[in-house]
């Protein structure tokens, strides 16, 4: 994932006839509102640099009027920016094409959801997904094929021929999200795409996109004005202040924990960590882990050997089964006969979401994903030392 996808260098846009007339003031550093009674020109962005990286989730937060939108506008050239380059892995320069070259790439290259679904009453569900897909040119076998499989990995399998107006808004946010997806584009860019949602669906789609994001790394963008989505979502953050100006670009952990200046310090005072950090950043590896195969005398031995009062039980694919302790083990006949089936977590689920397993659990709370394969245990004493930070 370190390789750029894309990278933006000392980009500017400015909204007005004159643009020129504000640009050295930008330098000067006169603030938005001063260069406006001065020259009637709004600054949107500032000298924005930055890269994305292959594979990841690059989230891009700020307030109302940080120029977020417009970034992401000027990534697809939706917007012209006034100044500066946005160059993809290719060499090209989007600030340089032609409209013909944008054309291309927007078919190509980028998807796009939006806050506002942006459906096609009109269309079925399939239809609306595969739109997209015929803008393209694909053909009638191929684009149902497609939008089939996107439709599947948005758990909207079955609703094909549904119509728009039949969906609740978090399922037709799940159709935006595959039509965006079934063009299988290098970069997703996604627009506050869930902020009109109830905060329970608002949920349910952050933890589906973290889940196709880990089956299908794709580059995505992300937009959004609410620091507990960005650092529940992204890889990386880059926040822009009120001015249009970039002033921090980290990972989650390093904004929470060491915000630049007091526009960042702000957002992040109130934060409950609990409630945006994922089970799996706290995810340790166990020294060993059974298979339910084994033998009990050799587990029994094993266990011994390593001093460890319990270990996890897999099955060969390394799917969770269940916890046995030692003690019962060695009193036991076999393993299956001994095994706690104590519930895991699932690795997108956040801190506090587990806390009932956490202060219940007898043992370390087993971490899986969503096909239950096993990633390793969380302590609570790591959870404890979480809240207290």
């Amino acid at each position: 994932m370190d390789e750029p996808i894309i990278q933006v260098t000392e980009l500017y846009k400015i909204f007005g006839k004159k643009p020129e007339k504000a640009y050295p003031l930008i330098k000067e550093g006169f603030s938005r509102q001063e260069i406006k009674e001065k020259t009637k020109q709004v600054v949107g962005l500032r000298n924005i640099n930055f890269d994305v990286k292959r594979g990841e989730i690059f989230v891009i937060m700020g307030l109302s009027g940080s120029g977020k939108s417009t970034l992401i506008r000027c990534i697809n050239r939706l917007i012209k920016p006034t100044f500066g380059k946005i160059v993809l892995e290719t060499g090209a320069d989007i600030s340089q094409m032609s409209e013909k070259e944008l054309l291309e790439i927007r078919r190509k290259y980028f998807g796009m959801v939006f806050q506002k679904f942006g459906l096609l009453p009109n269309r079925s569900v399939l239809e609306n997904v595969a739109l997209g897909l015929e803008i393209q040119g694909m053909g009638l076998e191929e684009r149902i094929e497609k939008s089939e499989k996107a439709l599947s990995l948005v758990g909207l399998k079955g609703w094909e021929k549904s119509k728009i107006s039949e969906l609740s808004g978090g399922m037709q946010q799940r159709v935006g999200l595959a039509r965006g997806l079934a063009v299988n584009p290098e970069i997703l860019l996604m627009d506050e795409p869930f902020s009109a949602l109830d905060p329970l669906i608002r949920l349910e789609m952050q933890e589906l996109l973290l889940k196709i994001q880990k089956k299908m790394k794709k580059t995505i963008i992300f937009i959004t004005h609410d620091l507990n989505e960005a650092i529940k979502l992204g890889d990386r953050i880059m926040i822009l202040n009120e001015e249009g100006s970039l002033v921090q670009l980290s990972d989650p952990e390093e904004i929470l924990l060491n915000p630049q200046n007091d526009f960042v310090e702000s957002f992040v005072k109130d934060v409950d960590k609990t409630t945006v950090i994922r089970a799996e950043s706290l995810v340790k590896k166990p020294e060993f882990t059974l298979n339910n195969t084994i033998e009990k005398e050799n587990a029994v031995k094993i266990l011994g050997e390593l001093n460890l009062d319990f270990a996890y039980v897999l099955d060969d694919s390394g799917k969770y089964i269940g916890v046995v302790n030692n003690e019962e083990l060695q009193n036991s006949e076999k393993i299956m006969d001994c095994i706690h089936k104590i519930k895991p977590l699932e690795d997108v689920k956040t801190i506090n979401q587990g806390l009932p397993q956490f202060i219940s659990s007898d043992y370390p709370v087993p971490i899986v994903d969503d096909e239950n394969n096993f990633l390793g245990y969380v302590e609570f004493e790591e959870v404890i030392k979480l809240i207290k930070e």
